[in-house]
């Protein structure tokens, strides 16, 4: 919604499908949502569990409906899921991991964002060519906004020697990613954890001296609030999907840094 508003402007009309505090993997449509797609000239995906089964059934109901695959063109990178599953069956594997074990948080990182901007760029134009000069301006914008953003970042994770910090869902693997950070996820395969898993990841926060567990608000804490309590850290909230993109990414690296410092 932030990406097409800003390069939109004016022209475009948009109505948000998940919204705060939803549940984006397992979200249902309402009735009133599933009238507006009825009337809606495009559909911007981005990859969510969500869409593999409502996108046939948003074709069914508006045959005309376009539907864009935003992430197009971003290279997906394996959850901290997938990496622990590995390491914890210690077997050989494939390299092109299933789509299920591959990261859906692709919006979470400044170098995915200019690609997501340029497919809705790319799409608005085909869509309205007659404001394409304005789409251009806006999206010109947006990348100076993104690439300034992208720099105060590095700058506030520049001299961090802890490049490690626990979440309780693992929406941040792009951000860990494009900034040489690492993330210890709490939940495996969208569970909370068993007995044995909660004793070893209280076990790897004391190892890896991790003072801050970082949840979401639409998420149940009772699992990050038990490590917690067993290492003495604190609870901070990093919200994936706030409205404000810039200013998210923005506070979640400050948040990031602050829980990092020695």
């Amino acid at each position: 919604a932030y990406f097409v508003e800003r390069i939109g402007g004016d022209a475009v009309e948009v109505n948000v499908m998940v919204g705060p505090g939803e549940e984006a993997h397992t979200y249902e449509p309402d009735p009133e949502q599933m009238k507006a797609i009825s009337e809606a000239n495009v559909f911007f995906s981005i990859g969510v569990e969500y869409e593999q089964n409502w996108l046939p059934r948003f074709k069914d109901i508006n045959p005309s409906l376009l539907i864009v695959d935003t992430a197009e063109g971003i290279q997906r990178i394996p959850s901290t899921e997938a990496h622990r599953h590995d390491e914890e069956e210690e077997e050989e594997h494939d390299e092109s991991l299933p789509e299920e074990n591959l990261d859906p948080h692709v919006w979470l990182a400044p170098e995915n964002g200019k690609i997501i901007a340029q497919n809705i760029l790319n799409t608005l134009t085909e869509l309205a060519p007659d404001r394409a000069d304005t789409f251009k301006a806006n999206y010109t914008l947006l990348i100076d906004d993104i690439d300034a953003l992208d720099a105060d970042i590095q700058m506030t994770l520049s001299d961090l020697e802890q490049r490690k910090f626990m979440v309780f869902h693992p929406a941040w693997g792009y951000f860990a990613d494009q900034y040489n950070l690492e993330q210890i996820s709490v939940q495996v395969g969208g569970q909370d954890p068993s007995p044995k898993e909660l004793a070893d990841l209280v076990n790897l926060a004391q190892e890896e001296k991790i003072s801050v567990i970082f949840i979401q608000p639409n998420f149940s804490t009772a699992d990050a609030e038990a490590i917690a309590d067993e290492i003495s850290a604190a609870i901070a909230v990093v919200d994936p999907l706030a409205r404000d993109w810039l200013a998210n990414l923005d506070s979640a690296a400050q948040a990031f840094s602050n829980a990092l410092q020695p």
